[in-house]
């Protein structure tokens, strides 16, 4: 686990404003692309169990998404990414009061206070604008810290729904791309199981939430969020 997560890194410092998801080894050439394997489950037996159970090139349980909170009902609506132990990395929440299809990420559990935004780690919302344009597949824009305003720090190009998009900084350089997984020259599965390649000096747990947002902005139609 030490390769995908370096212990010495805090996974959520600032090194550099250009590329706030690069980690003190980006530079490291040696260090190869770390490839996950994403499996998108649904249950057939509870509804609102559906979620993501991913595994590193080893096999090992990497992460796992459930779509229901463990400890409280303050991210009702929203998603709890878990390390393949179930600690909580980042909780994933729709924006409320908002006229564009935009969730935002948060450390740990956080996100329930009287400031969230405070705690944001990151916003991402669809790169089509306002009311749900047909085109909300085609892309994304994810702003770092608490304001999702200037310039988007990355995006998402191509088409996610059909499993075949890049991840973007703002510079331009690749950060993941996301391709459906070939068992080999004539097996092609499904879009349920993916690849997830991420390129070093990117942090896992940040990509992997941009990948769940992205799941939820492309697989359903938007709808304007209101506080009840």
């Amino acid at each position: 686990m030490s390769r995908i997560h370096p212990a010495a890194v805090n996974r959520y410092q600032d090194h550099d404003q250009d590329h706030p998801l690069e980690l003190q080894d980006a530079h490291d050439h040696r260090v190869p692309p770390s490839a996950l394997t994403v499996w998108k489950r649904s249950s057939m037996s509870f509804q609102g169990t559906d979620g993501f159970t991913v595994f590193d090139d080893r096999g090992i349980l990497t992460f796992r998404v459930d779509n229901y909170s463990r400890k409280n009902c303050c991210v009702r609506g929203g998603l709890v990414l878990m390390d393949g132990v179930g600690r909580a990395l980042l909780t994933l929440k729709p924006q409320m009061l908002s006229m564009q299809d935009q969730w935002n990420a948060y450390r740990g559990e956080d996100g329930c206070g009287k400031s969230p935004k405070s705690s944001r780690v990151f916003a991402m919302r669809s790169g089509s604008g306002l009311f749900g344009s047909s085109n909300k597949s085609e892309a994304a824009e994810v702003f770092m810290g608490a304001h999702a305003t200037g310039t988007p720090d990355f995006r998402i190009e191509g088409c996610f729904g059909r499993r075949n998009c890049k991840i973007r900084s703002r510079s331009g350089q690749l950060v993941a791309s996301v391709a459906r997984k070939r068992v080999n020259s004539t097996v092609l599965l499904d879009n349920d199981v993916f690849n997830l390649v991420v390129q070093p000096g990117f942090d896992l747990d940040l990509i992997m939430g941009f990948v769940i947002i992205l799941d939820r902005i492309c697989g359903k139609p938007f709808t304007p969020i209101l506080c009840s």
